[in-house]
């Protein structure tokens, strides 16, 4: 029987060789039609009798598979919502049927009664690493392209597919958990050590070695279907059990604060799953997860943090009619902490770097910064001294504005002061080719404003990193008054090539994601103002889903940048400008306590050395005399940093500064670490209604000032019952419906 996407080559010892190689495909991904074909693989390798066991591997160069097509899930959610205001328990039914049919078939290989044996080439991701842990044994290659995951929890899910279940009988409880509850991401070695991996080959004879182990013998009845079988998990009711269980729900309350369905399905699936036989444990993980499949949260997250971030990483925003650019050499301004991040991110995608300070010593500590980096990646065994070389050998340090005459693009990443960040563009204009793009990487300053110190305005964009550069994920790009088609291909193109997420925006101060963030250290300030205390405004903002608490953050910033923001807005705004708490508190922080906050170890956190960082005990000296914490609605607080962040972003829509929901919601995750389980701002506001949201910031209008005050578009939403997404519905879903 032929096959679209699989092919069987039986060979004379009996052993089938099973290939999946998806047509048309960079990777391998698991929708209806591969389920189809698995499940008639698995039959016609069971009833034919010539066939004694099965090596399934994948036909793509250093990957065996990405998991599932989450855009298959879904469609399964919009057929359940479609279904269920007819007839809900059916809609329910039909889900759960539907969702747990790759549990099924896994189920299936796993007691078919041959051996199947998984080898591993590469990238083996969620529904494809449930696979191999359905199948007898495992062999993965010792190519650097192995990574294993289940990284289903960051999508708002979790395994569903008997991950869970086996997970947690073939490896320790602590190891298992973590695995699964962080969606962390093991190497060959790693998953080995762990016992979810049995064998390590060479890459090119990892057929061989998995053929081998079947010659040897491949047990086909797994442990756990055996009498007697012992989980070294242990028991859920024992003493190992009773000091294990309590001790992670704990941590898990603590990470999480209850925010994620994902997350929490994992911990009662395993719970409940390791005190039942194997099928009836995975009927318990095929319920929770079908029930974590329909939850708000993890519906916001797949459209974001996959669907979304797919297709902005795929070039979503970029001109259409603008041919590919091959960026062989980009130029980095100033090699500070963000230059230097910015020249080794660029260098490590392949593309030759000219770093340039005002100082041999400046540039070269910048590339320094790249070699740091390196050593640690090479202990880290993520890199050999060869690819050390390679990286650092692209660098170049200078303080010659002449040797940026072969660059592509160039990266102006000096200080936020308008006349250095002049006199730098002037000087480069003067040497670079005509067609090269220049890119300012200011946070906050408007672009155009800045583009007024170019002779070609249409080339000047902004390029706006978030630090630590190599960590973080999103780039925003800046579209100026004059910025032409040309610039934005080249920065999306640049930003293709680093492997970072972009979102464009338009000229306004501080764009779109310093804008709203600061709105979120502004409210915390404000919060210190009304007498709420420290230690509980840091954890509100942890509760409500942020990364880390708004006074933390300020100090991340920087206490003093924060107050020069502060400086030049009240002095572009002149007369307009309405002073605050916020004024008061940073000017009495910076100007005369001089504390900036991390960068010299003292804001409104004590970061002593060699020590952990504490709240500074004299901030009651500046912001007055905390209330007592019961005098205040801690659901109530909560909601203020998330509305005012929300609220920030509808205004910077009404404005233009943002004009594609998408962006707005993956901005505010991968920028400023939005509450991850609402899918971002706008879906924040669309989860609660418009016209509840709108009500919310009328409340909070009259009790904490006008601030709050919901923008005209958000009214006119409201008024029409409108959402984001069903009024500015992504171009690919407008074509979409238009096609229907």
């Amino acid at each position: 029987m032929a096959y679209k996407n699989f092919t069987i080559e039986t060979d004379a010892d009996g052993i089938a060789l099973v290939t999946w190689d998806m047509p048309g495909k960079s990777m391998n991904v698991f929708d209806m039609e591969v389920m189809d074909e698995l499940e008639a693989v698995l039959n016609q390798t069971v009833a034919d009798d010539a066939i004694k066991g099965v090596v399934v591997t994948s036909g793509k160069e250093g990957s065996f598979s990405g998991g599932a097509d989450l855009t298959m899930l879904e469609g399964l959610l919009r057929q359940f919502h479609a279904e269920s205001s007819r007839d809900p328990e059916a809609a329910a039914k039909e889900l759960l049927a539907q969702s747990r049919r790759m549990s099924l078939l896994y189920r299936a290989l796993e007691t078919c009664g041959k051996p199947w044996v998984a080898a591993i080439n590469g990238v083996c991701m969620g529904g494809a690493t449930e696979l191999a842990l359905a199948c007898h044994a495992r062999v993965v290659s010792d190519a650097d392209a192995v990574k294993i995951a289940l990284p289903e929890v960051k999508v708002g899910l979790f395994p569903g597919a008997g991950g869970t279940q086996r997970v947690m009988r073939m490896t320790d409880a602590q190891a298992g958990l973590q695995f699964l509850l962080q969606g962390r991401t093991l190497d060959g070695t790693k998953a080995k050590a762990m016992g979810l991996v049995d064998e390590i080959a060479p890459k090119k004879k990892l057929i061989e070695a998995a053929k081998k182990l079947l010659k040897a013998g491949v047990d086909p009845k797994k442990p756990w279907d055996k009498k007697g079988f012992k989980s070294p998990s242990g028991k859920v009711y024992s003493p190992q059990g009773f000091q294990f269980w309590p001790a992670a729900n704990a941590i898990y309350r603590r990470e999480t604060f209850d925010n994620y369905p994902g997350a929490r399905g994992i911990l009662q699936s395993v719970y409940e799953g390791l005190q039942l036989p194997m099928d009836l444990a995975l009927q318990v993980e095929s319920r929770y997860f079908a029930s974590v499949l329909k939850s708000p949260e993890a519906a916001a997250m797949i459209r974001s943090l996959f669907v979304s971030m797919q297709e902005l990483n795929k070039g979503a925003r970029r001109p259409a009619d603008q041919r590919p650019n091959k960026i062989k050499t980009v130029g980095v301004l100033g090699a500070g902490f963000m230059g230097a991040g910015i020249a080794y991110v660029t260098a490590k995608a392949g593309i030759d770097v000219i770093l340039l300070d005002r100082d041999v010593a400046a540039a070269e500590k910048g590339k320094a910064h790249s070699d740091e980096l390196m050593t640690k990646a090479v202990k880290r065994g993520k890199a050999t001294a060869e690819d050390k070389d390679r990286l650092l050998a692209r660098i170049t340090p200078t303080t010659d504005y002449a040797d940026l005459e072969p660059c592509d693009l160039i990266i102006e990443a000096v200080f936020e002061d308008r006349d250095i960040k002049k006199t730098v563009t002037e000087a480069t204009e003067a040497v670079i080719k005509p067609r090269a793009v220049y890119a300012s990487n200011t946070s906050t300053l408007p672009i155009s404003s800045l583009a007024e110190a170019s002779k070609r305005p249409k080339n000047f964009i902004g390029i706006h990193f978030f630090s630590p550069v190599d960590k973080m994920m999103l780039v925003e790009v800046i579209m100026g008054k004059k910025t032409g088609d040309k610039a934005l291909a080249m920065a999306l193109d640049y930003i293709r090539a680093i492997k970072k997420t972009p979102i464009v925006v338009n000229d306004s101060r501080g764009f779109y994601t310093s804008r709203v963030v600061m709105t979120y250290i502004r409210e915390g300030l404000m919060m210190l103002g009304d007498g709420v205390p420290a230690a509980m405004i840091e954890n509100l903002g942890r509760m409500a889903g942020m990364p880390v608490g708004p006074l933390s953050l300020a100090d991340e910033v920087a206490l003093d940048l924060a107050w020069k923001i502060v400086a030049a807005t009240r002095k572009d705004l002149g007369d307009k400008y309405v002073a605050g708490p916020l004024d008061n508190i940073l000017e009495e922080m910076v100007i005369r306590r001089e504390r900036f906050g991390r960068k010299n170890a003292k804001g409104f956190y004590d970061y002593p050395q060699g020590g952990k960082k504490h709240l500074w005990p004299g901030i009651p000296e500046v912001a007055g005399k905390p209330k007592a914490a019961d005098a205040f609605d801690v659901e109530e607080l909560k909601q203020r940093l998330l509305v005012m962040q929300a609220l920030e972003t509808a205004r910077c829509f009404e404005e233009k500064v943002l004009t594609d929901v998408r962006e707005a919601d993956v901005g505010s995750i991968l920028g400023f670490g939005f509450a991850p389980f609402t899918g971002g701002t706008l879906s924040y506001i669309d989860a609660m209604g418009t016209e509840a949201f709108v009500e919310l910031c009328k409340k909070f209008t009259k009790k904490w000032g006008p601030r709050f005050k919901p923008n005209r578009l958000l009214r006119e939403m409201a008024k029409n019952g409108e959402t984001f997404y069903g009024r500015f519905a992504p171009a690919a879903q407008e074509e979409e419906k238009q096609v229907a």
